[in-house]
């Protein structure tokens, strides 16, 4: 049985006993235990301290999901043979407002990932001060090597079914890995003909339609917004600092294009093919080839080392001396051996642009070592934040400036920053994991207190 944790003694409500539950509850779901783990391990210590019994009482009901949605999702093929791919939607948690978070188009989506990655959305959802929930979904659909009427099927398939649990007050989906404007135009299309209704059920949307500005650079803009800050905690910039990123996707392509305005010399980006090291700097114009190669014609970062005479290697770039280090690509890429690694090549931060891309054992050697850590609900809040910025805009039916966005953008990391260091503050050493989480849960846990038995 599931006991009540508000019924467990001192010794009793503990980090093991919590994880327990939830392994014997889903002992096949890895990747959500890790991010019960991860936040657990700083929610249930501050509990313990502030002796609340009143938020002993929610953690048994943060850490299931209000409901899990799992349908087939049929599609035909150039081909003309029919398919079919399974479907998720995780509504975690919406003491805060509608759920949000994005859809994952990957043939590794299973529902342990959409479980965890909707756990730690309700804790960055939290973090950006605005009225969102937490939430995340997509499917098993890999859309690399498929034509646009096979990508525009599914996705009009994958609505069909989806439509019944979304709207602009109930669930408002986004894009992710996989997902990017075009995913969401096919999608909102087909809500659209379904309902009959034209508001803001998605965001991500194009700006001819409804979207907003900065949205495609507000993940990747926001990291480097809250890198700044993190260093001038330090009396520090980011002028002249060499930096490691890994991916090529929106995110890295924004962080690289923000790091390069503030100053910074970017040196490596990779994809899942490997890494290109480019010691003369990858400068405005070769970021542009890259975005220009790789969203068009989808091409592979092998083509960039060729293009401009840079080394290309397999695997991943975190072997490269930096200063910074910017993980943007995927969950668990960088482990215990690469922390080290980076960490005996003189690394002094590292911000996560992906969702949780450094592994528990990477994040316990960062902070061993005084590296200045942001974990991705922190830094990488920017773009769900814009997200909520276009969902006010829809309501409003306006459209903001591009300076608009960006400067509430700005204001936003700058107000998670002061947020982590509330709770996260360590004598000279900044613990980002612990504030982002404590002061993630504390918003949403005197929420459900506020609403009685949620």
């Amino acid at each position: 049985m599931f006991n009540n944790v508000s019924n467990m003694t001192t010794d009793e409500f503990s980090i093991e006993s919590v994880l327990e539950r939830v392994v014997e509850r889903d002992p096949d779901q890895p990747n959500f235990h890790q991010a019960v783990h991860e936040i657990m391990s700083d929610i249930i210590p501050f509990i313990q301290r502030s002796g609340n019994e009143h938020y002993k009482g929610v953690i048994n009901r943060i850490i299931e999901p209000d409901r899990i949605i799992q349908f087939k999702v049929p599609w035909e093929n150039d081909q003309r043979v029919y398919c079919v791919n399974r479907g998720f939607r995780v509504q975690f948690n919406n003491a805060l407002g509608p759920y949000k978070g994005g859809l994952r188009f990957h043939p590794n989506v299973r529902l342990d990932t959409m479980k965890f990655l909707a756990f730690e959305q309700i804790f960055k959802n939290s973090l950006t001060g605005l009225p969102l929930g937490g939430g995340k979904g997509g499917s098993d659909f890999n859309p690399k090597g498929k034509s646009d009427s096979e990508i525009m099927r599914f996705c009009q398939s994958f609505m069909s079914e989806l439509v019944k649990y979304i709207s602009a007050d109930m669930d408002v989906p986004a894009g992710d890995i996989g997902v990017g404007e075009r995913e969401v135009g096919y999608m909102f299309g087909q809500y659209k003909r379904l309902t009959s209704q034209y508001h803001g059920s998605m965001t991500g949307k194009g700006l001819a339609y409804g979207g907003s500005k900065v949205r495609a650079q507000a993940t990747g803009y926001g990291v480097l917004y809250f890198v700044r800050e993190m260093l001038a905690m330090n009396s520090e910039s980011l002028e002249g600092k060499t930096l490691v990123i890994s991916g090529t996707g929106n995110v890295a392509q924004a962080s690289c294009e923000k790091a390069l305005e503030m100053g910074a010399r970017v040196i490596a980006m990779s994809d899942s093919d490997g890494y290109v090291y480019d010691p003369e700097g990858i400068d405005e114009r070769k970021i542009q080839w890259i975005r220009e190669h790789k969203n068009e014609r989808r091409g592979r970062i092998c083509d960039y080392a060729a293009e401009f005479g840079a080394d290309f290697g397999e695997g991943s770039p975190w072997h490269i001396p930096c200063d910074i280090a910017l993980p943007c690509a995927t969950e668990n890429e960088i482990g215990e051996e690469e922390a080290l690694t980076l960490i005996a090549n003189g690394v002094s931060c590292v911000a996560e642009g992906a969702n949780m891309p450094c592994t528990d054992a990477a994040v316990r050697q960062f902070r061993l070592h005084n590296i200045a850590f942001a974990p991705g609900k922190a830094s990488n809040a920017g773009g769900v934040a814009v997200s909520g910025l276009e969902m006010a805009q829809n309501s409003q039916r306006l459209s903001w400036s591009f300076k608009d966005v960006d400067d509430n953008l700005i204001r936003i990391m700058k107000r998670i920053h002061r947020k982590c260091l509330k709770y996260g503050q360590d004598g000279d050493y900044v613990n980002y994991v612990r504030g982002a989480n404590i002061a993630g849960f504390t918003r949403v846990a005197d929420a459900m207190l506020a609403q009685g038995n949620v």
